[in-house]
């Protein structure tokens, strides 16, 4: 700027000093130089406000940048807490599956142990006798004994056909040390009532017990036997005909594989289970 003003003073100096043509064209150099420095200045302005733009724009930019970074830092930590989750979901499936393979073998066991149970009963107390029924519910081992072979009518004295019969049982019971025996016994539901009995469940329970102490005499251990009396509550069928009512008088032995290991174990695995799936 200095020299523009410079320049003018300068022609206005010369121009006492120099010729009209010369002043002109002296003139038309510095309106020249004037122009040149208007477009410098427009062009100057021009790349200033470009700058501030990419300036702007670099900075915008590099917040992007840092918030990228941030969300795949973030994604780190959420991929290596998503890898341990998995190997940790991994490894409960893993000890669930052993938990599982486990009580199979149990249950495969006890059906094994059922299935040998049935079969030396059968064997050993008749299978032809349509008066004698072994049977299995729900895992559990049933020989039930019609009334007619144990007790006469009204009475819980033990026949002595049936002393022949409960030798079969006590044979079977004596040779599996390891089961229990639950003497069941049943009626159908005609009232009874003879001194010192007051109904039904005195003479189930009556039954029951009659027929544990002739097990007792056959040699069975006590600690294996369980007496127990259910009146005419649990029917096979309705007692509305005397044929009916004699299939309900009946004494039931329910045969029980004292495994509590295995039955403690199936609780706490189905337990742990349950609480995993929680």
């Amino acid at each position: 700027m200095k020299k523009i003003l410079l320049f003018s003073v300068s022609l206005i100096v010369l121009s006492s000093c120099v010729s009209k043509k010369e002043y002109t064209a002296l003139e038309e150099k510095q309106k020249e130089t004037q122009d040149l420095l208007n477009s410098a200045t427009v062009k100057l302005n021009s790349c200033l406000e470009e700058r501030a733009a990419s300036t702007a724009k670099a900075k915008t930019l590099e917040s992007q940048v840092d918030r990228l970074n941030n969300q795949i830092d973030n994604l780190q930590i959420i991929s290596s807490k998503s890898a341990s989750s998995i190997e940790k979901t991994l490894e409960s499936l893993q000890e669930k599956d052993l938990k599982i393979t486990r009580l199979q073998d149990a249950i495969n066991k006890k059906d094994s142990v059922t299935l040998a149970l049935v079969t030396s009963l059968k064997r050993e107390v008749g299978i032809n006798d349509p008066d004698i029924e072994v049977s299995v519910e729900k895992g559990v081992v049933f020989i039930s004994i019609a009334d007619k072979l144990l007790f006469k009518s009204g009475s819980y004295t033990v026949t002595s056909q049936a002393k022949d019969v409960l030798a079969k049982v006590a044979k079977v019971i004596n040779s599996k040390p390891d089961f229990e025996a639950m003497i069941e016994g049943h009626t159908d539901n005609v009232s009874y009532r003879k001194e010192p009995l007051l109904d039904n469940w005195d003479l189930s329970v009556k039954r029951s017990t009659s027929i544990i102490r002739v097990l007792l005499d056959l040699g069975v251990k006590p600690e294996q036997l369980i007496a127990a009396g259910r009146a005419e509550f649990v029917p096979l069928v309705d007692n509305d005909t005397a044929e009916n009512r004699a299939k309900n008088r009946r004494t039931r032995v329910v045969v029980l594989p004292k495994i509590d290991q295995f039955y403690d174990m199936i609780e706490k695995e189905m337990k742990t289970l349950s609480a995993g799936s929680n």
